[in-house]
């Protein structure tokens, strides 16, 4: 709407190529001639156009010369939240002539020099709705927590308790009772799941592997860094059309911005205490759509407490139950052994 409103040059600054081939295709969904109006700029791509929108990713062009960025009446800046890295303020302050600009992002970090830096950039911010006002408003699906606590041998504890962080996430991606434990979880699951993971060889691939072995007839996608964009949103429409798939997926390239409205659950198989983070994959499965009016958000702790001693992951879990009851969602424990 602003696009069409302004009817200028328009620059959209996205933070990876599978939102710019989304952005793209969910134009061309609303009725828009994407294809004669549209310019997409990603690894590779033709930086200049006749064409009166451009939808890039800020790596694209970080590095362009100032009098690039003049032609540009118009800026939109989606994921906002992520323009407190230098790359994405320096494309702002290119933008000097840009008349119009507007930010958008469903969470924004507490930090109150983050939210400094984003309001130099587009100007005052402003929050329009809560998720639990959207969901009592029936525009967002009704959404619920449980929190699966994974409960370890004495044996366990006692080895985990002098770990690092490090150490301690390395022990957990490579046990395989655990590993069993979300591919099981994964194929329990009715509908689309989401299973969101960290790292892609040692973690992602191993429970890709497992499940595909498994799952018969459902269809099974991976999808971290190394799938090509179009690749990605290709995956995407398929799920649109599924009713039982599992996609295995990377936080990286699966968190931020990916609209898959025809999604039921969501399964958090590495711990993180980041609120942004958190918050962005929750939003994965709040979109609605025809055959789905609510969701599930599995998220998967680790007690591996140790007499006093709590270990890392456990103390993530009580920071992303501090941003449930922020954000008012529900929750419920449960407590699983793992062999």
């Amino acid at each position: 709407m602003i696009m069409r409103w302004y009817l200028r040059p328009t620059l959209i600054i996205v933070p990876t190529v599978s939102l710019v081939h989304q952005m793209y295709s969910d134009f061309e969904e609303y009725g828009f001639k994407s294809e004669k109006y549209i310019h997409k700029i990603f690894g590779g791509q033709d930086k200049d156009t006749d064409k009166p929108i451009t939808i890039t990713t800020w790596q694209s062009i970080y590095k362009l010369p100032k009098s690039w960025y003049e032609q540009f009446d118009v800026v939109i800046g989606d994921e906002a939240h992520l323009f407190k890295a230098k790359s994405l303020t320096s494309i702002m302050t290119k933008l000097v002539d840009c008349q119009y600009r507007f930010g958008f992002t469903g969470t924004v970090d507490d930090a109150q020099c983050h939210q400094y830096v984003l309001e130099g950039l587009f100007g005052p911010l402003n929050r329009v709705a809560t998720t639990k006002d959207l969901m009592d408003a029936d525009h967002l699906a009704d959404f619920r927590i449980k929190v699966l606590s994974l409960s370890y041998s004495d044996e366990e504890r006692k080895l985990v308790a002098p770990m690092s962080y490090q150490d301690e996430m390395k022990f957990l991606v490579n046990h395989e009772g655990r590993n069993r434990f979300l591919t099981n979880l994964s194929l329990s699951l009715e509908g689309n799941t989401l299973l969101l993971f960290q790292y892609v060889d040692t973690h992602g691939k191993v429970l890709y592997n497992s499940i595909q072995e498994q799952a018969g007839d459902r269809k099974v996608f991976f999808i971290h860094g190394g799938v090509k964009g179009d690749e990605r949103n290709e995956i995407r429409g398929i799920v649109e059309n599924e009713s039982n798939a599992i996609i295995v997926a990377s936080y990286g390239t699966t968190s931020t911005g990916v609209n898959i409205r025809n999604l039921h659950n969501v399964i958090f198989a590495s711990p993180s205490k980041s609120k942004i983070r958190n918050l962005q994959s929750i939003g994965r499965s709040l979109r609605k759509s025809e055959s789905k009016s609510s969701a599930v958000l599995y998220d998967v702790a680790d007690d591996l407490t140790h007499k006093k001693k709590m270990n890392f992951t456990l103390k993530h879990l009580l920071e992303r139950i501090k941003i449930y009851d922020s954000e008012k969602f529900q929750y419920k424990f449960y407590k699983v052994g793992i062999k």
